[in-house]
């Protein structure tokens, strides 16, 4: 067999039956930063730091939040402590939640309004909420499309 200058002798390699996991890394980094960009985002509302207070507790079902709802012609609801379709006033309201944050002063406060609604009742419901201890106050808004 005759091989031409600067050739050498063929050379077979031989296969490796490994996985390349280097594309796999790459793509897992680059779905992390993806959802590390989009976690935050994913959050509706607006949320208010409000100072603590102390009262007796009431009973709740746990990791269940406190939605206080304005309807339109300014009557509030309150989601916990009997029935939720009833009008409350707003002292009961305020009474019934440092209740609840005073035995778990975790639990998220929500504010829920008609888009109608004046602003001054959701500025007095959110006096009340801080004077009643919530910790922070979330606004309940709907995503635009």
């Amino acid at each position: 067999m005759m091989y031409m200058s600067g050739f050498g002798s063929p050379i077979k390699k031989k296969l490796k039956a490994e996985i390349n996991v280097v594309p796999l890394i790459d793509v897992m980094l680059v779905l992390l930063i993806v959802f590390m960009i989009a976690a935050p985002m994913m959050n509706q509302g607006i949320k208010v730091e409000l100072p603590k207070a102390a009262a007796d507790p009431v009973e709740t079902k746990e990791d269940e939040p406190i939605t206080v709802s304005i309807k339109k012609d300014g009557t509030f609801y309150i989601g916990v402590g009997g029935d939720p379709e009833k009008p409350r006033p707003l002292a009961e309201i305020k009474s019934l939640v440092s209740k609840i944050l005073a035995e778990k002063p975790n639990t998220p406060v929500f504010v829920q309004g008609d888009k109608s609604v004046e602003y001054g009742a959701v500025v007095a419901l959110m006096g009340e909420l801080k004077m009643a201890g919530a910790p922070s106050v979330g606004l309940i808004t709907e995503p635009t499309r």
